[in-house]
Order: C-alpha cells, then structure tokens, then sequence
C-alpha cells in the first residue's frame, strides 16, 4: 500500500534511513506500487509489495551508502 507520509514508513526503513533518504524511499515505493501492479509486470513470483519495497531500496542506494558505522550517508 502506497506510503502518505514518511511517518507511515515501516520501522527497518525510518531506524536507518536519515530523512532525505525516506524521502527517496517512499517516492520510489509508490511509483513502483503503481507501475507494478499487474503480476506480469514483475519478475518471478515476487508480490506486488516485495517488488515495491525492492525498488525503494535500490533508489535509495543510488544516491545513499551504508557505512562502516553502519549508519547511511550520502555517497561522494
């Protein structure tokens, strides 16, 4: 289900992610959510919530990397 705010963001995503980057996250997981809705759309067996969720993560790492602290940041 789409996300409204970054406050409705699930608690593995809000823990770890700095606020720009829930942004990103919840930006991607609702175009995906909308783009992938018919089942053909996706790849494997995946749900329509798995892939949206797997889209999100992959937008946010284009512009965040997971660091040593094990905190994200931006990349250089």
């Amino acid at each position: 289900m789409p996300y409204k705010s970054r406050e409705e963001l699930p608690d593995n995503v809000k823990g770890v992610l700095p606020p720009h980057a829930q942004s990103i996250y919840k930006e991607a997981f609702n175009s995906a959510w909308e783009q992938y809705a018919d089942p053909e759309d996706r790849r494997g067996d995946s749900s329509r919530e798995e892939t949206a969720h797997a889209v999100a993560w992959s937008a946010v790492k284009e512009k965040y990397e997971k660091g040593d602290d094990d905190r994200w940041h931006p990349k250089s």
